[in-house]
């Protein structure tokens, strides 16, 4: 089999998810740097800034915790392709390697939900 097609669970290859985590890096970095520029004019004394720099924050730790995600898929990707280089044998996810990969799902979803939240709080300053 393929190692792109490898099927990590149900429905979901391993090229799909690389794709599917990537494009969601890429969505982020994006809407990051649209709301950093639209919350930058609304900065006028301090106290605007007490408010809107908390956010801007938030939003870039978003960003970095986007990019260990793919740190973290690349590891198991390498460790899974040495395995078949130096054993012969097809590529394969360990049990523990496919949790880790859906613990890293999960986590994306919990930042997903952190961002959901810094974009209620800057609809509410406008």
């Amino acid at each position: 089999m393929n190692f792109d097609e490898q099927e990590l669970f149900k429905g979901k290859s391993f090229s799909s998810l690389l794709k599917d985590i990537y494009t969601t890096t890429k969505n982020k970095e994006k809407q990051i740097n649209v709301l950093i520029s639209e919350l930058k004019p609304l900065v006028k004394n301090i106290g605007d800034a007490t408010i809107i720099v908390p956010l801007i924050k938030d939003y870039l730790e978003i960003g970095v915790k986007n990019d260990e995600h793919l740190v973290k898929m690349a590891a198991v990707v390498q460790r899974a392709m040495t395995r078949q280089e130096t054993g012969g044998g097809e590529f394969q996810l360990t049990d523990d390697e496919k949790q880790q990969l859906l613990d890293t799902m999960n986590d994306m979803d919990d930042v997903n939900e952190k961002q959901q939240e810094v974009v209620a709080a800057k609809k509410k300053l406008k």
